[in-house]
C-alpha cells in the first residue's frame, strides 16, 4: 500500500509533464488543447513503434485507428440527404438539403478534407458533421471528395483524384442531376485539402474548354509551399500542438515520396539555397519579407543558405511543382483565380502560407478576404463536437460559413 501511495504521485507528475506544453496566453481552451495534443502524440508514438517493428506503415495504422473510432455509415436524415457516389473513378460523399418549393437550383461547395494527404476521410464524423452543417446553413449541395491517401499513393495522385472528381461534378448534366446552379459553385478545403483545392482551382482556370468554373475558392489554414520552412510562423510555432514543424515536414516527405533522412535538409532550407539553380526563379514569389504584414514578421529573420544541395530537388522535383506547391504559381495564373477566402490562425506553422497566398492573389487583382484568428490553432475548425469541442472551432466555422453565405 505504501508503494502505491508513492507510485501514484510519480505517475501523476509524469503524466502532467507529458501533457503540459507552454502555450501563448491568447490560445483558446489551452488545457483542452494540451490534452488533445498529448493524445495525438501518444497515438502517433505507438504507430511509429509499430512502423519501427516493421508490422505496418505508421500512417496506415494511424488512419485505421482514426476511421475505426470515427467512421459513420451513410445515413440520410430529414434535413440532409447523404449519399456516397463515384465521380470519374473517385469516391465522393454528397450532402443534399431538402428541396424548397420556391427554389429550382441550389448553390454548391466541393469540399476537400485535410489530414496531411494521409489521414482522415470524407466519412469521418468530423468532416461528416462539417459538411452537413454547411449543407443545412447554406442550403447548398456539398460534395466531399474521398481522394486516395499516403502511403497507398503519393503525389500527384491525390491532386489527380481531386481534379477528376471536381471536373466530373462541373459537367452540366451532373450539375442538373443535383439541381445545382452552375454560376454558384465554390471549391474549398482545409489544410492539405486547402492545398488540393488551390491546386485544382489553378488548373481549372487554365482549362479553356471547361464549360463551368468555380465562382469562389475558400481555403482554410492551407498548406501551400515547401520552399521555406523558416517563415515567421514556422519559427514562431515550431513546437505548437497538433502540427509542429517537424510533423509538417514529415507530411511533405510522405506526400512527395521522399525519405525521412532529408528532414533536416528541408528544415534548414538546404533545398532552396542560393546555389540551387532550380529554386532561384521562384524565390521572389515566396519573399515573405515583402508579402507579410509587420504583425506577422515581428523580429524574425529569413533563413537563406548560401550553399545547399541541388540533389534534393533532383530527387524530389515535386518540391518545385506548382501542382504540389500552389504558392509557386506565376502571376498570370493567380490573376485567373476566382474571389478567394483564406482563413489563417496565429498559432499555426501554416499561417504565413495562407497570408502570402492572399497577398499575391490581391496583387494579381483577385478580390481576397484574409480572415485571421489570433487565438486559434491549426485544425481547429473541425473540432466542434464533444469531446474535441473547442470554442475556436465554432468561431472559425461560423465565420467561414458566413463568408460563403454572403458571397456564393
Amino acid at each position: 500500500m505504501r508503494a502505491a501511495w508513492l507510485l501514484l504521485p510519480a505517475l501523476a507528475a509524469l503524466s502532467a509533464y507529458y501533457v503540459y506544453l507552454p502555450l501563448p496566453g491568447a490560445v483558446s481552451d489551452p488545457w483542452k488543447l494540451m490534452l488533445l495534443d498529448a493524445t495525438f502524440r501518444a497515438v502517433q508514438q505507438t504507430c511509429h513503434l509499430i512502423h519501427y517493428l516493421r508490422l505496418s506503415h505508421h500512417l496506415i495504422v494511424l488512419n485505421y485507428l482514426i476511421c475505426t473510432f470515427d467512421k459513420l455509415k451513410s445515413v440520410s436524415s430529414e434535413d440532409v440527404k447523404i449519399t456516397d457516389a463515384v465521380f470519374d473513378g473517385v469516391e465522393v460523399r454528397v450532402f443534399e438539403p431538402p428541396a424548397k418549393g420556391d427554389e429550382s437550383l441550389k448553390r454548391s461547395v466541393v469540399y476537400i478534407h485535410g489530414g496531411g494527404w494521409a489521414l482522415a476521410s470524407a466519412r469521418t464524423s468530423l468532416y461528416n458533421n462539417l459538411c452537413r452543417i454547411m449543407a443545412e446553413s447554406l442550403n447548398a449541395v456539398v460534395v466531399s471528395v474521398e481522394y486516395r491517401l499516403v502511403p497507398e499513393v503519393c503525389f500527384p495522385e491525390q491532386y489527380h483524384d481531386a481534379l477528376r472528381a471536381t471536373k466530373h461534378f462541373l459537367q452540366p448534366d451532373v450539375l442538373a442531376e443535383y439541381s445545382v446552379d452552375p454560376s454558384r459553385i465554390a471549391i474549398s478545403g482545409d489544410s492539405a485539402g486547402g492545398n488540393l483545392a488551390a491546386a485544382v482551382c489553378q488548373q481549372l482556370s487554365k482549362d479553356e474548354d471547361l464549360p463551368v468554373r468555380p465562382k469562389l475558392q475558400a481555403l482554410i489554414y492551407p498548406v501551400l509551399q515547401a520552399f521555406d520552412f523558416n517563415t515567421p510562423s514556422y519559427q514562431q510555432n515550431m513546437n505548437m500542438p497538433v502540427l509542429p514543424r517537424y510533423v509538417m515536414i514529415n507530411y511533405w516527405i510522405d506526400y512527395i515520396n521522399g525519405n525521412y533522412d532529408l528532414a533536416h535538409e528541408l528544415l534548414v532550407n538546404n533545398h532552396t539555397a542560393l546555389n540551387v539553380g532550380r529554386a532561384l526563379s521562384f524565390r521572389a514569389r515566396l519573399n515573405w519579407t515583402s508579402l507579410l504584414p509587420p504583425s506577422f514578421k515581428k523580429n524574425y529573420k529569413p533563413v537563406v543558405q548560401s550553399t545547399g544541395s541541388e540533389a534534393i530537388v533532383e530527387r524530389l522535383p515535386a518540391l518545385l511543382d506548382v501542382r504540389a506547391v500552389p504558392l509557386l504559381a506565376d502571376d498570370a495564373t493567380l490573376a485567373r483565380q476566382p474571389r478567394t477566402y483564406v482563413l489563417t490562425c496565429e498559432n499555426d506553422v501554416l499561417r504565413d502560407d495562407g497570408a502570402m497566398y492572399a497577398a499575391r492573389l490581391e496583387r494579381a487583382g483577385v478580390p481576397v478576404t484574409l480572415d485571421h484568428f489570433h487565438d486559434c490553432f491549426h485544425g481547429c475548425m473541425i473540432f466542434t463536437v464533444w469531446p474535441t469541442d473547442f470554442s475556436a472551432g465554432v468561431k472559425t466555422r461560423n465565420s467561414y460559413i458566413k463568408w460563403l453565405d454572403e458571397n456564393l
